[in-house]
């Protein structure tokens, strides 16, 4: 594994670079748009733009890597994702910022897919698994360490969105300089939605139930500090605290899956974050209390965060091994679908219901998916073949990494 880390370094370097930048940007444009007096409400449809951009971005730029090449569409798309960061600074239409989230995210869904199968390229039936794990953390860690850079400065100057532009520029500097093969590219077969739904309507529904939480968590989140009139550098924590969660957490679930019938988990875990919600939204003075929030905020990351996983491990229990990377493209595509709806719902019930609105939406959404694998364990039995392990994703993941999972070459 050590020797494909090593042969991949131009890879993983360019991949810190992006995700720090977006994950800086995401919390930035939440509390540069509260400052000029965007609504609660448009600052979650201005964020919608980012999902439906990468959605836009797993379906259009694999043929684009077909037609002129990784190297080319990288740079083509890191140029314009560079540009795109400095365009806020231009005007403060709520309009031309939806747009350019939307451009933003398909350009990162688009770097994502070219280094994702630079990566594929490095891996062999043997690191495949150790290899998605590397990258989950690298992924998930970026985007943790952009919350730090917010204490850097104030969102209402320029110097954040400038950092947010060089950054992705860095990220062109190890792809282009690397020396490595460029590798042969496919665009990735799928499934349709109902053929993946009769194999598997627990991953199906809980995959895209927990791509409206995770989005809602991320963009949200600095809505919900920025109401309680928190410091930019204390939003930052929070959301790094819950990102961080989220993490720490991926791995232990994961296991405890793997020697469970893996309903019963994804039952179990949204189970228990509907009660922190509540107790999250029932705080008295939490900018007083900002690390029992903290820790709060952690353990909801710790369970929310890790579902995607699950689902996916638990969809890949009922495949064919020859079915488990077209399968698994599709559950990609419609945990974007879910994340499309989860700022626009975060900010509209910040904006209706108050700060404390979200965390009833988000218990709402947990609700739902426990009734959901009670009703799964109540109809169907669980399946007694032997199963494959539960891997680490990132929400970040794009239909090409899915050729990475271990049962998928077996």
């Amino acid at each position: 594994m050590w020797a494909a880390i090593r042969g991949s370094w131009s890879l993983f370097a360019g991949m810190i670079f992006l995700m720090v930048s977006n994950g800086l940007l995401t919390t930035l444009l939440t509390l540069r748009g509260s400052s000029l007096g965007f609504s609660d409400s448009a600052i979650g449809m201005v964020q919608s733009g980012y999902p439906v951009g990468a959605l836009l971005g797993c379906l259009i730029a694999p043929r684009l890597i077909m037609r002129v090449g990784h190297i080319r569409v990288f740079a083509a798309l890191a140029s314009t994702a560079s540009a795109a960061a400095l365009m806020h600074l231009v005007t403060a239409d709520p309009w031309i910022w939806g747009s350019m989230r939307l451009l933003t995210g398909f350009c990162f869904s688009g770097l994502y897919i070219v280094a994702e199968s630079w990566l594929n390229s490095s891996a062999d039936n043997d690191n495949r698994g150790s290899l998605l794990s590397v990258y989950f953390i690298v992924q998930t860690g970026g985007v943790a360490l952009g919350q730090l850079l917010l204490n850097f400065s104030n969102p209402d100057s320029i110097l954040l969105f400038v950092v947010v532009s060089i950054l992705i520029s860095f990220s062109l500097v190890p792809m282009l300089v690397s020396d490595d093969a460029v590798p042969p590219y496919e665009v990735p077969e799928r499934v349709t939605f109902i053929h993946l739904f009769r194999l598997s309507p627990m991953a199906l529904t809980g995959s895209f139930l927990n791509g409206i939480s995770q989005t809602m968590l991320y963009v949200s989140l600095a809505l919900y500090g920025s109401s309680l009139g928190l410091s930019q550098g204390a939003i930052g924590a929070m959301i790094g605290s819950m990102t961080l969660g989220g993490m720490l957490f991926q791995f232990p679930l994961g296991k405890l899956s793997d020697m469970m019938d893996r309903r019963l988990l994804i039952a179990g875990v949204p189970g228990l974050s509907i009660p922190i919600c509540i107790l999250i939204a029932l705080l008295d003075n939490p900018a007083e209390n900002l690390l029992l929030l903290y820790l709060l905020v952690g353990l909801l990351g710790g369970l929310t965060l890790p579902v995607y996983s699950i689902c996916m491990a638990h969809m890949n229990d009922h495949l064919n091994r020859s079915q488990v990377v077209a399968a698994s493209g599709t559950l990609v595509l419609i945990l974007a679908a879910g994340m499309t709806l989860g700022p626009t719902l975060g900010g509209f019930t910040i904006d209706h219901f108050g700060p404390a609105g979200m965390f009833h939406v988000l218990s709402v959404t947990a609700g739902l998916t426990v009734m959901t694998a009670l009703f799964r364990l109540w109809s169907s039995p669980a399946i007694s073949e032997s199963r494959g392990s539960a891997v680490a994703v990132s929400a970040n993941l794009t239909p090409e990494a899915t050729t990475l999972y271990p049962k998928a070459s077996e």
